[in-house]
């Protein structure tokens, strides 16, 4: 009697009832993996040679001709479907924290991290900040943050935005539009503000997962009413009368989110890593080149 080797694919087994998803129960189907014939639902089935492969068979580069990673299921961005879509958003709120925590314990910390365009800490002192070489930060004063209350709305808006737009775009992506955002809103304060104003950056950032989602739920036909709502809500915040906002960052932020949202979401399959990373690289570009002119002009 012939046997089959160990690991090899048997014929269906009797299911009572329409069979379901085994990564997703709730949704019936009709379609089985051809490796290991277990049920999988369109959202899990990935194409192979001959017929569907199940996740899992996918990842441990079942016999498809391919490696593992060559096949792995794909985002609408086109970035790898993750196993926690929330890690890079996890780490991000992590290192805001930390930053948060070392400026309350040592207060010394706020101006070596404050983006300054170029200033005297204390009179006679040497002149200090982005124009003299200071490139740092334009970055390090993405993460800083002085009130609870401002680190709080931060980082509501991280965990609120980040996470599903990590889900859509995928770790590298995500964290491409996450970074360039908040530097474009840290170049145009640069620019736009006055040199001896610090200014805390963080909030360019989350203007540009903001401007990204906005993208994103009109990509998905979504009802734009509750995030245009947010929008408007935080532009008259930005805007108030009352000053002491720097709505150059949040401005400036909002643009290259939206910008790099239209490139990742948008961009044609057959092109898409080309369209993707060169709208990150025209940011960056952007970035530097604002940074130059302005720091030629104060020196």
């Amino acid at each position: 009697m012939d046997q089959q080797p160990p690991g090899a694919p048997g014929p269906p087994s009797p299911v009572e009832g329409p069979a379901r998803c085994y990564r997703h129960p709730d949704r019936e189907t009709a379609i089985r993996c051809t490796r290991c014939n277990r049920p999988i639902c369109p959202d899990c089935m990935v194409s192979a040679s001959v017929g569907f492969q199940c996740p899992d068979c996918v990842r441990q580069g079942s016999g498809t001709g391919h490696s593992a990673s060559a096949a792995r299921p794909r985002t609408l961005a086109g970035g790898p479907v993750a196993a926690d879509p929330r890690l890079v958003t996890k780490i991000l709120l992590g290192i805001n924290l930390a930053v948060f925590v070392a400026v309350l314990a040592d207060g010394s910390l706020l101006d070596e991290l404050v983006l300054l365009g170029r200033a005297n800490f204390y009179y006679g002192g040497p002149p200090e900040g982005i124009a003299e070489g200071q490139w740092y930060r334009l970055v390090t004063s993405m993460f800083l943050h002085q009130e609870v209350w401002h680190i709080a709305f931060n980082m509501l808006g991280l965990w609120w935005l980040g996470g599903p737009l990590e889900a859509v775009l995928g770790r590298a992506r995500y964290l491409a539009l996450y970074l360039l955002s908040g530097l474009a809103g840290g170049a145009l304060t640069y620019w736009l503000a006055a040199p001896n104003q610090p200014s805390l950056g963080a909030s360019g950032a989350i203007f540009g997962l903001l401007g990204a989602t906005v993208v994103l739920m009109r990509r998905l036909n979504y009802d734009m009413r509750p995030v245009l709502m947010i929008l408007a809500l935080n532009l008259v915040i930005t805007f108030n009368p009352w000053g002491g906002i720097a709505w150059q960052a949040h401005v400036g932020g909002l643009i290259a989110g939206v910008l790099i949202g239209i490139g990742m979401v948008h961009a044609p399959r057959e092109r898409r890593n080309l369209v993707q990373f060169g709208t990150c690289a025209v940011t960056l570009v952007a970035v530097v080149l604002i940074v130059a002119v302005r720091t030629a002009a104060l020196t």
